[in-house]
């Protein structure tokens, strides 16, 4: 039976996720019946809606029918974040067409061969420099999402070195999000937050790259930890079953050390990988990249690998291959629909401002530390519901920061509470879109993902924890 080109979702992959989120759905329609209905005034801040803290009224329960619960997926499309919604829907088949492509003209393979043979026997070397990469991606330039077609790349890289798809993911998207979760200069979480909350724009980086140090050799011990195991026992892997049939594809390579043909396809798709970089490093800086970020990383990753793989030969079996990798990536539309809708329904429902409402008013009997981890919990919380971490800060950091205020904590420690909150849960949560698209592109199970990433996560709390603990005692800031 032939092997279809690309990343290819498993049905039963596809079943678990599909359960978990509609489970959460259900929960969202449950509590727009058991919460009263309210509303926060909003106002215009430098061009954007925001909350005025001081307007929250009860209101009268918006007539939301049950059968809307169920056709909420479908609403999204015509909802305040369509754009966002149906922008993420094309990139990942962008990226997942591409990918076929890449796949079945053997360019992945390829370059992946160079790697092993200039690195030799460097391989954990490679593992600690590759983190680090990714790592300051996101917590220098916000860099997220946009890493993602990178990823099955790197899990290929990790077969080859004698890994698995876990560690593959753990180098690549897991260290990005580390990353943006420590936030050094995150123009869209931090700068975000310091605009709202009158600090000066990305100040206090001192104790932030501090902390950057600590959780990256956390996050290098936790892989190398883990990858040494595997490399001993790779029957250990909670993914073995899952890895086979890619390891077929990837665990050996038999290509020639010289072959012209697929030297330039690699030269032609390191141009738009080049590009690619380019335009996630200055989408921080440049306006109108950051709202096409996205998309244009999209397009350029689909010219890039069909341009790549026709210069390496695939010829017209590259046109099955796209049409391969298309269909494979496509499972995951349903799952993106689904997962935009949790957040859907506790708007439509009236409930989303009575949540914020009755979180906040919690913190004016509280210690400063335990305000702090309040704010860290509810900014959790929340992440189930919005994803994105600037609508949040629009959401949140009017609300928070005069109560930090009130229990004595400076608004800078707040600040920091809300970005750990934000960020950590990016790769845990099943409503979070670069999640869903990150394990569309593998064979992990959302099941198996969480428990591999839970113990990884007890340290970075931890530290994070143990960070603003330190941050209250000094008061730092101090803004």
């Amino acid at each position: 039976m032939e092997q279809k080109a690309g990343a290819q979702i498993s049905k039963k992959a596809f079943i678990q996720s599909l359960v978990i989120l509609l489970a959460l759905m259900l929960v969202a329609g449950i509590l727009t019946r058991v919460i009263p209905a309210g509303n926060y005034a909003r106002i215009q801040v430098n061009g954007r809606e925001t909350i005025d803290a001081d307007t929250f009224t009860y209101t009268e329960r918006p007539a939301y029918p049950i059968w809307r619960w169920f056709t909420a997926p479908f609403e999204v499309f015509a909802a305040e974040n369509n754009v966002t919604v149906i922008g993420i829907i094309a990139f990942i088949l962008l990226v997942g067409t591409a990918f076929g492509v890449m796949d079945k003209s053997g360019i992945l393979k390829y370059v992946i061969s160079q790697i092993i043979r200039k690195f030799g026997g460097r391989k954990y070397t490679l593992l600690l420099v590759i983190t680090f990469f990714f790592m300051a991606l996101g917590a220098f330039f916000g860099i997220f999402e946009e890493v993602i077609p990178l990823v099955p790349i790197m899990i290929a890289l990790a077969y080859s070195l004698g890994w698995d798809s876990l560690t593959g993911l753990g180098i690549s998207v897991l260290a990005t999000n580390v990353g943006f979760s420590t936030a050094v200069f995150n123009p869209f979480t931090i700068g975000v937050a310091h605009k709202l909350s009158g600090l000066p724009l990305f100040s206090g980086a001192g104790p932030r790259i501090i902390l950057f140090i600590v959780v990256y050799a956390i996050l290098a011990a936790f892989l190398t930890a883990y990858a040494k195991k595997i490399e001993r026992r790779p029957e250990a892997s909670p993914v073995f079953e899952e890895d086979k049939p890619a390891r077929l594809k990837y665990g050996k390579f038999e290509l020639a050390a010289d072959n012209p043909r697929m030297k330039r396809a690699a030269i032609f798709l390191g141009v738009f990988f080049a590009l690619i970089l380019a335009v996630l490093v200055a989408s921080p800086f440049v306006e109108i990249l950051s709202d096409l970020a996205l998309p244009l990383t999209g397009l350029l990753f689909i010219t890039g690998g069909i341009g790549a793989g026709m210069i390496a030969g695939a010829g017209k079996a590259a046109w099955k291959a796209a049409g391969q990798g298309f269909l494979g990536i496509a499972p995951a539309i349903p799952l993106l629909m689904m997962a935009a809708s949790v957040r859907h329904i506790v708007a439509s429902g009236g409930i989303l401002d009575t949540i914020l409402n009755w979180a906040s008013t919690t913190f004016t009997h509280t210690s400063p530390f335990a305000a702090v981890l309040m704010i860290y919990g509810l900014t959790l919380v929340l992440e189930i519901f919005i994803s994105s971490g600037s609508a949040k800060a629009f959401l949140l950091i009017p609300i928070l920061m005069p109560l930090a205020d009130l229990v004595g904590v400076n608004r800078q420690i707040a600040v920091s509470a809300y970005v750990f909150g934000d960020g950590f849960s990016n790769m845990a949560y099943p409503t979070n879109a670069a999640l869903l698209i990150t394990l569309s592109l593998t064979v992990v199970p959302y099941a198996k993902w969480l428990k591999w990433l839970l113990s990884l996560w007890f340290w970075v709390i931890l530290a994070t924890v143990a960070f603003l603990a330190v941050a209250v005692a000094i008061n730092y800031g101090p803004f």
